[in-house]
């Protein structure tokens, strides 16, 4: 008697425990599916927005002028008389001939 009702309480446990394992399993699968159909939408979302900007760069390219006017190169400016006296007051400090 105390083996049938042993089998008993397994069968009891397992009708359910098994319904419950595959609602389980179920929920799992789906949340799994939806985090991976999310990434994939923002991995399109990323393509597209991608191709959009360089769209948007190429056409401001060929159409909009730029806003920063382009300046030619002016000469260097002249060397700061003072860094060359200073410069050579160190050497003569320091006991260097001066290479001019």
């Amino acid at each position: 008697m105390r083996t049938l009702w042993t089998l008993f309480k397994v069968i009891i446990g397992l009708a359910i425990a098994i319904p419950l394992a595959f609602v389980a399993l179920g929920i799992t699968i789906g949340v799994a599916g939806l985090v991976l159909g999310l990434a994939i939408i923002a991995l399109k979302l990323a393509c597209v927005g991608f191709v959009g900007y360089g769209l948007y760069r190429l056409v401001r390219h060929f159409v909009a002028p730029d806003s920063t006017p382009r300046r030619p190169v002016s000469s260097l400016p002249a060397p700061d008389p003072y860094y060359d006296a200073a410069m050579r007051e160190l050497d003569r400090e320091m006991g260097r001939v001066p290479s001019r």
